[in-house]
């Protein structure tokens, strides 16, 4: 609004008044002459302005004084702590120290830490989207904010998504202008993509295909190292699996190297302890899975009086994995083994969404499912699995429990071994699983596709690539089922959030080598139980905001407490928290 000032100038008013006076007396004798003036004396002359003086072109002028800079406002740095460790789980504190140090205190010792928050669960993301946002996944979907060298453009539901290059990324330049994921569950059609120029990379070979893709030209195989289990699970709430001597019976039956022998490429390795042989320590080598005993599971049938009338389902998904490249043709293996000694399997195979969510929630009877490692340490496999919170084997065991308390809690490496070799005898005793194989498998790529490489852990890093095209395609097994990874669990999902999104810590691609991402550094106290990370400085979210240490903070906390605004997601479970972090705090009880 403008306002319009009006200016009144004054007036001077001038009056002049003449009086003339007039006598009626007869005239005067003229007066005498007057004496002429004497002359006014000239005024002496004003004395001319000394000049001024030029000024001396050999000197540089005097300096102006810069006004003094406005300082900016002090960073204040958000913290959540709880008073005591009471039924919070392992996390103590989480703090903004200032603008670019955040540091986690844990309530007890965590030597895997800085590797459990490489997981694309643990992504960061902006505080100001949060609170737009409200933590609803369905809201984040539509416009996800990170700091990751793509960001959203689309998102065709059962079709594709399709991102554009970060061009403030702090990662540099970018190979690609843009990212297509597309998805199918048969890997014999991405191999048709691939093959047709239509897509640059898939995700999933299927293990009779390896050898006609090395004798292609146009193609080329990735390997990708076995770091996975492909297991059998048994609820022990459900019949007949309330019994252990049930579940020990179904261990000796299942013939685990026929099923790596004939639905596995070469080189998988059949599983003898739940981890894989390289996690040291975690790999129990002296301890040795039941061998296929046909007479003595039987006994043990009969034993328990197992009802043979009765079918014992087995669920699954109909995706091929990593640890499961066969999925159908594995579940009619399984089928007939069980056969052999009277129990009948009826096989459900289930929606991919539908079944992890119903698994993770101690709904099946029997599941066949797998996993692959997030990071490179037993207590990736251990704790998501036979750890105190997990329900898809029914109730956890308490004996196992308190081994994994010393194996995932010291840091002397004789002590881990030792309760982690425990653990698989009393996962032997108790059977919550039977664990099969550990697969090898593959990704391939188009033969020109400079930078392909297949990461064992986390996503492919696409923007490090370059196919013949602006944009990128890559053909995955599903779609995501939501890019709020905070609150998801499945490897397509993660591999869409993992561009996007980033966090503190990453991989070295191709590797399992520990590198840095968002933070640049990390220190931990002697016990472990602090953890401290610098992070990059002027990082810039999609939206524009930099990010600081108050969005690590909150990006954790909205998982953390479940009394949080935004602790909401797609589910609300936020299942990796959980099994990496423990209890939730203000968990409703």
């Amino acid at each position: 609004m403008t306002s319009k000032n009006r200016l009144f100038g004054p007036v001077a008013f001038a009056a002049v008044s003449s009086m003339v006076l007039a006598a009626c007396a007869p005239a005067a004798p003229p007066p005498a002459p007057t004496a002429a003036p004497a002359p006014t004396a000239a005024p002496a002359p004003t004395a001319a302005p000394a000049p001024t003086k030029a000024p001396d072109p050999t000197k540089a002028p005097e300096p102006t004084k810069a006004p003094a800079p406005t300082q900016a406002p002090a960073f204040k740095g958000d913290k959540m702590a709880v008073p005591a460790c009471k039924d919070t789980g392992e996390m103590k504190s989480i703090e903004a120290v200032d603008a670019l140090t955040v540091k986690f205190s844990l309530c007890q010792p965590d030597p895997s830490f800085p590797y459990k928050v490489t997981g694309n669960s643990f992504g960061i993301l902006q505080k100001d989207d949060l609170a737009k946002t409200g933590g609803d996944a369905k809201k984040i979907n539509e416009n996800p904010v990170g700091t990751g060298p793509f960001k959203m453009k689309e998102w065709k539901r059962g079709d594709s998504i399709n991102l554009d290059a970060n061009t403030a990324w702090w990662g540099g330049a970018n190979q690609n202008k843009g990212l297509v994921i597309r998805w199918t569950k048969e890997a014999s059609q991405a191999l048709i993509e691939l093959r047709s120029g239509n897509a640059d990379g898939i995700e999933k070979v299927a293990s009779e295909d390896f050898d006609a893709i090395k004798k292609d030209s146009k193609i080329k195989l990735v390997p990708v190292e076995a770091l996975n289990i492909l297991y059998v699970g048994l609820n022990n709430t459900k019949a007949p699996f309330d019994n252990e001597k049930v579940r020990q019976a179904f261990a000796m039956v299942i013939d685990r190297k026929k099923i790596v022998d004939d639905y596995y490429p070469a080189g998988s390795q059949v599983a003898q302890s739940f981890v894989p042989d390289s996690f040291k320590p975690g790999f129990s080598p002296n301890v040795k899975w039941y061998d296929v005993d046909l007479k003595a599971a039987k006994a043990l049938l009969d034993e328990a009086k197992f009802d043979y009338t009765k079918e014992v389902p087995l669920s699954y998904r109909e995706v091929v994995r990593v640890y499961l490249p066969s999925p159908g043709k594995v579940a009619q293996e399984i089928q007939a083994q069980m056969k052999a000694i009277g129990v009948k399997i009826k096989l459900e195979p289930k929606e991919s969404g539908t079944f992890l969510k119903s698994a993770s929630s101690g709904n099946e009877t029997m599941v066949l499912l797998g996993w692959g490692a997030d990071y490179p340490d037993a207590t990736n496999f251990y704790d998501t699995h036979v750890g105190p919170t997990v329900k898809t084997f029914g109730k956890p065991f308490d004996d196992i429990v308190a081994q994994l308390k010393i194996g995932d809690t010291n840091s002397d490496f004789a002590k881990r071994q030792a309760a982690y070799d425990k653990t698989n005898e009393l996962i032997k005793q108790h059977v919550p699983l039977i664990p099969v194989a550990h697969g090898v498998s593959a990704q391939a790529f188009g033969a020109g596709v400079t930078g392909a490489h297949a990461n064992p852990l986390t996503p492919n890093e696409y923007s490090k690539m370059k196919g013949a095209k602006d944009n990128f395609v890559y053909v995955q097994s599903g779609e995501p089922i939501s890019l709020d990874c905070a609150d998801e669990s499945d490897g397509e999902t993660f591999n869409a959030c993992g561009q996007i999104f980033e966090t503190l810590m990453g991989f070295k691609p191709g590797t399992i080598e520990l590198a840095p991402a968002l933070a640049t550094e990390y220190a931990g106290n002697p016990d472990a139980t602090e953890w401290t990370f610098k992070l990059r400085p002027n990082v810039k979210f999609h939206n524009g905001a930099t990010m600081d240490a108050n969005d690590v903070v909150l990006s954790f906390v909205r998982q953390w407490d479940a009394a949080n605004p935004y602790h909401k997601g797609d589910t609300g479970d936020f299942q990796y928290f959980n099994d990496y972090f423990g209890d939730f705090l203000n968990a409703k009880k």
